[in-house]
């Protein structure tokens, strides 16, 4: 089976406040084969920058024993240990040599640096099922991905697909979060 495009969702919270939503979602979405969530974690910065981390997950037992920890070694988290980090080398040096070309440094995203001190996040590596036969179907009509991004809703204004007063409603529920009470 083809893998569909992968996505890292980051979401941070400052005072998180769970009542089980999220995780209802993400089996909601995997029920209807629309999403496949491939790992997450849990991530909690202390206010002296210092992490804790923890496995989230709605795979079944057979797929996180086949996909294992992907977020921590995308990242760079070695939450498998040295052995991990070890597994990681060897597979991006096999990649390299195989003529694969990887990212370096000044592209890379340093994704625990985003997270505010005194802060948790859900770092989410999501694959988008519904989107495997299009990109199948772009592939074969002989195109390819040039670049990507969500759009913030108040750009949504200027084209015309949101009402001023809802963009700014949905902005501020999407970065409410970034100012620190």
């Amino acid at each position: 089976m083809a893998i569909g495009p992968v996505q890292l969702l980051v979401l941070g919270f400052n005072h998180p406040n769970f009542h089980g939503e999220v995780i209802k979602e993400l089996e909601r979405l995997r029920d209807s084969d629309t999403v496949r969530v491939i790992d997450a974690l849990a991530v909690h910065k202390d206010a002296e920058g210092e992490l804790e981390v923890a496995h989230l997950s709605n795979l079944t037992t057979d797929e996180a024993v086949e996909l294992g920890s992907k977020v921590g070694a995308l990242i760079g988290l070695g939450i498998e240990g040295e052995e991990g980090m070890e597994a990681g080398a060897v597979a991006g040096a096999e990649a390299a040599a195989d003529g694969v070309q990887v990212f370096d440094d000044e592209q890379a995203w340093d994704v625990l640096a985003d997270i505010p001190n005194d802060s948790a996040a859900a770092l989410l590596l999501i694959e988008h099922h519904w989107a495997v036969p299009l990109r199948d179907a772009i592939a074969r009509a002989g195109g390819f991905r040039l670049s990507d991004g969500f759009i913030s809703p108040l750009d949504l204004v200027e084209i015309g697909l949101l009402e001023a007063a809802e963009a700014e409603q949905l902005h501020a529920m999407e970065t409410a979060a970034t100012a620190k009470e």
